[in-house]
């Protein structure tokens, strides 16, 4: 099946924001040889390449992004094998996280609970070592990681041990510039009979207590050193801060949801009044973790 590429398709359908503009071209790639395809097509014009892979914890620009967007949203497969004491998964970078947790609460293992608390892709926990707050084990998603795949420009790939990767708190370097590709996930066979009830309980508390009704990048803002930066926006009275269809979630307040009609411009300057309310008030500064894609202009 040769690639499909498209021109001017609106982006906010890909975004779990679902805001931004139009991509120049547009593609989604649904195997290794579709994506060497759209990163040659990309090279050879001398066009920039952009990804959206799960689509959250990204803001893409009204005015759209100019050059190439890999969408991810096909690029999905795994393969499950048993290795001795281990169970492995080797899947396309483009495999949501939704369907690792199946695979672990099949067979009863921890990063099962670690993983419903937790959207978008593959490639997405690895770009950001996705993470949660409860003291899970594991608890970031560079734990379960052995090694990876990455596509250069040129469209050959390269293997990447995890021990040659810079792995921080809601980042992971090392793999930069290219696209990540395929990913191996590792972890211990020791089943926990008690996990599905234990998703069951967790997901029910994340209901209560997150938007999850609402279009979100979930998380906006990482959690600085001795701080939780939801506490910090909740003292500074931010919950329910508006600007335009751009809100500081009522139910949460490291969320920021559209409520109907917010633009990107909206949530990032919801994003800047949080920050810059925030180090005043709290002498905290707020960083994101939300990767802006698109032209944004001098002014942002």
């Amino acid at each position: 099946m040769s690639l499909n590429l498209l021109s001017n398709i609106a982006l906010a359908d890909y975004t779990s924001w679902q805001v931004g503009g139009a991509a120049e071209f547009f593609c989604m790639p649904e195997n290794i040889d579709q994506m060497k395809s759209a990163v040659e097509y990309a090279h050879t014009r001398r066009l920039p390449i952009s990804i959206i892979g799960g689509g959250t914890n990204v803001l893409v620009s009204d005015q759209g992004i100019r050059g190439l967007t890999i969408c991810l949203k096909k690029f999905s497969q795994y393969n499950v094998i048993e290795d001795q004491n281990d169970l492995v998964i080797d899947c396309l970078s483009g495999t949501g996280k939704s369907e690792l947790l199946k695979i672990f609460l099949k067979y009863k293992l921890a990063p099962a609970l670690f993983l419903a608390g937790l959207p978008g892709d593959v490639g997405g926990g690895v770009v950001m070592n996705a993470g949660v707050a409860e003291s899970h084990q594991p608890r970031e998603f560079m734990e379960l990681v052995d090694w990876i795949e990455v596509m250069k420009t040129n469209g050959t790939v390269e293997h990447i041990n995890k021990s040659a990767l810079k792995i921080k708190y809601r980042h992971t370097d090392g793999w930069q510039p290219h696209i990540i590709t395929k990913v191996r996930l590792r972890w211990p066979l020791n089943p926990d009979p008690d996990i599905l009830k234990k998703v069951r309980d967790a997901n029910k508390i994340r209901l209560s207590k997150q938007p999850l009704d609402m279009p979100s990048c979930g998380s906006v803002f990482k959690n600085p050193e001795d701080f939780k930066a939801a506490q910090l926006i909740d003292q500074c009275g931010l919950k329910g801060f508006q600007i335009g269809d751009a809100q500081v979630s009522l139910k949460h307040a490291n969320f920021i949801v559209n409520l109907d009609k917010a633009t990107a411009k909206d949530i990032w300057s919801v994003i800047i009044h949080v920050q810059k309310t925030v180090e005043k008030l709290k002498n905290v500064k707020l960083t994101t973790e939300v990767v802006r894609l698109g032209d944004w202009g001098p002014n942002y």
